[in-house]
């Protein structure tokens, strides 16, 4: 059943189209577009992608066409590759054995603009226990985000983080319906410890794994680059170490026994939508019942930035207790931010 096949996968590209245009990517949206037509056509974009076809729906399958070909702009060998639908479609005719092979490694799309999120459910696990915070980043990469207190945040009202830090965020909006919400987070917060875990991490001090990280950020949101880049500048100087693991087993073994006299928080943003359903599941129970075994001077906390929805849910649950909360919504790139502070 070709035609089928072919249907099944032009329409993933015509859905990450949909998101990518509302995500303020008109080329991204464009060329995807396009290219779901060719592989009606049988086309060149069909050659590329025609093994992936039974390839389930969170593989991000559009996203990795693009990373693939931005990797060989990247590597200065087809520059103009996004100049056009031509220019794009001659690519994947030419490169069809590269891009074959490309096109099978996994999205690494480290956006440190979630960090603007992540930020107040940090903040507020600070707040409650005014303990020293051990981070358990899931689905790490190269671990940007574990390095969101190295980060300065400024917007319209607030303005939080070291003053000199190669990365400042402050393109991004801020909405509170809470009034004065200052008083629910921490104006001081101290990182006694930063891991992370990944199925397939990310070394950001490599020339490779800056590339990695490069290929998957749409090269028509100049800014998301711009942040990327002073991120990895930051990691430089701080790197953080990320195994390599998968998430439910990882998780078990770190929070096997409570950490006293430390706010264990895990975390991850926009990363369950990658996780098989069994694999959420079993993640989902290892912290539930980690959070069982918590007290008040080793508590938990799990923070999660995470959809679907036109915005990101930022939803934090601390133990003792089991408490959810419903902190706010954001972009799946970190704007805006709302805070909500309401319950789950």
């Amino acid at each position: 059943m070709p035609g089928a096949e072919r249907e099944a996968v032009a329409g993933r590209l015509r859905w990450q189209a949909a998101e990518c245009r509302r995500l303020g990517s008109e080329l991204y949206g464009e060329l995807l577009g396009l290219a779901a037509d060719d592989v009606d056509a049988g086309g060149a974009a069909w050659e590329v992608l025609r093994d992936q076809r039974e390839e389930r729906s969170f593989s991000a399958l559009p996203l990795r066409l693009m990373g693939a070909v931005n990797r060989l702009v990247l590597a200065g060998v087809e520059v103009e590759a996004f100049a056009g639908w031509e220019a794009f479609r001659d690519v994947l005719a030419r490169r069809r054995d590269e891009l074959r092979e490309l096109v099978d490694l996994p999205v690494q799309t480290n956006e440190v603009g979630r960090s603007a999120a992540l930020l107040f459910g940090f903040l507020a696990v600070a707040a409650r226990w005014e303990l020293p915070l051990r981070t358990l980043e899931l689905g790490a990469s190269a671990g940007l985000n574990s390095n969101w207190d190295r980060y300065r945040y400024e917007t319209e009202g607030f303005a939080w983080g070291p003053a000199g830090s190669s990365l400042r965020l402050v393109d991004w909006r801020l909405s509170s319906h809470i009034g004065d919400f200052r008083a629910n987070y921490a104006e001081a917060v101290e990182v006694a410890s930063r891991e992370g875990c990944d199925a397939a991490p990310v070394d950001a001090s490599t020339e490779e794994g800056r590339r990695t990280l490069l290929a998957y950020v749409w090269v028509d949101q100049r800014r998301r680059v711009e942040r990327l880049t002073a991120a990895l500048e930051v990691a430089m100087a701080h790197p953080v170490a990320v195994e390599q693991a998968r998430a439910a087993a990882w998780a078990a073994e770190r929070l096997a026994e409570p950490a006293e006299g430390f706010a264990t928080v895990v975390f991850h943003s926009v990363f369950q939508w990658y996780l098989p359903e069994d694999e959420r599941a079993a993640l989902d129970a290892t912290i539930v019942a980690a959070g069982e075994r918590a007290s008040a001077d080793a508590p938990l906390a799990w923070l999660r930035l995470e959809g679907p929805g036109e915005l990101a849910e930022l939803r934090l649950t601390t133990w003792p207790g089991g408490e959810e909360r419903l902190l706010g919504r954001a972009g799946y790139h970190g704007d805006p931010v709302e805070l909500l502070e309401s319950p789950a």
